[in-house]
């Protein structure tokens, strides 16, 4: 993890990792599930099924662990999967005392690039950070706290395994579970155009291509709850960081107007390091 993003300290995901090297089925469920289909086509076709939802409310929560130390940032906002283009606010975990180190992080996820607002690290706080997400070594799945939703599920594309687990719920709504593993090389070849150098560039920058997920879709196929098990070696100390990364997905065809910055808006100094 030695692209410089990743050194941009406490204040984002990057920052954290940096310091840390410091089901119940009814009679009716169980006959429909036991009709033959196949899981992996149906996971290959998520990331459509979205797109033709269009928009969504989104919850996001990645845990990252390493040498005993574990740290959670969670994010909250909507997604326009036609455009995808994405808003999170991001809330810090609090430092050993109980207190908020940091101001909530505005994100905004568009292809290709990540926008930050309330980054700190001396960027002042009417700016906005652009970072290329092809130039991060894990592709922003995790560098900017939350994995964009859109990428979480393009990621299935690349699925090789899957086994169904099953009708469950997931916030009131039924679903069906999938569980398996993808393949970063391979979803990012089959990515829409402005993914594909994002998880590209994931695919060469873990130590692994291979990601365990958990997948949970409605009866209309769109995601309503995804996980994947990240893995990679700290750059910085040689540690393992292993990270869980979950996206909550509701409130299908809410607004979500998402607006990136002007040019003028986007800062173009230098970012303090620590």
């Amino acid at each position: 993890m030695a692209q410089r993003e990743h050194r941009w300290g406490g204040a984002v995901a990057a920052g954290v990792v940096v310091c840390l090297g410091a089901c119940g089925c009814s009679g009716g469920a169980a006959a429909e599930d036991s009709r033959p289909f196949d899981p992996l086509d149906t996971l290959h076709r998520a990331a459509d099924t979205l797109v033709d939802a269009g928009t969504s409310r989104a919850r996001t929560s990645m845990e990252m662990a390493t040498g005993g130390t574990r740290v959670t940032i969670r994010g909250e906002g909507v997604y326009d999967y036609r455009h995808r283009l994405g808003r999170l606010t991001l809330t810090l975990p609090q430092d050993p005392a109980g207190t908020v180190e940091h101001r909530p992080i505005t994100e905004l996820l568009a292809p290709g690039a990540l926008f930050m607002k309330n980054r700190g690290a001396g960027v002042p706080a009417d700016k906005w950070v652009r970072v290329e997400t092809a130039a991060l070594s894990d592709g922003n799945l995790v560098t900017g706290g939350a994995t964009d939703p859109f990428a979480a599920a393009e990621l299935l594309r690349g699925a090789r395994t899957a086994a169904y687990e099953g009708r469950t719920e997931v916030a009131g709504t039924e679903v069906r579970h999938y569980r398996g593993t993808t393949d970063l090389a391979l979803a990012a070849r089959a990515a829409a155009e402005g993914d594909r150098g994002a998880l590209a560039a994931a695919a060469k920058g873990f130590a692994t291509t291979e990601v365990p997920f958990d997948v949970f879709l409605d009866d209309q196929g769109r995601i309503r709850k995804v996980s994947h098990r990240f893995r990679f070696v700290n750059g910085h100390h040689g540690s393992v960081v292993d990270v869980a990364s979950t996206t909550l997905l509701y409130g299908f065809g809410a607004p979500a107007d998402v607006r990136l910055p002007d040019a003028r808006d986007i800062y173009a100094g230098k970012i303090a390091e620590g």
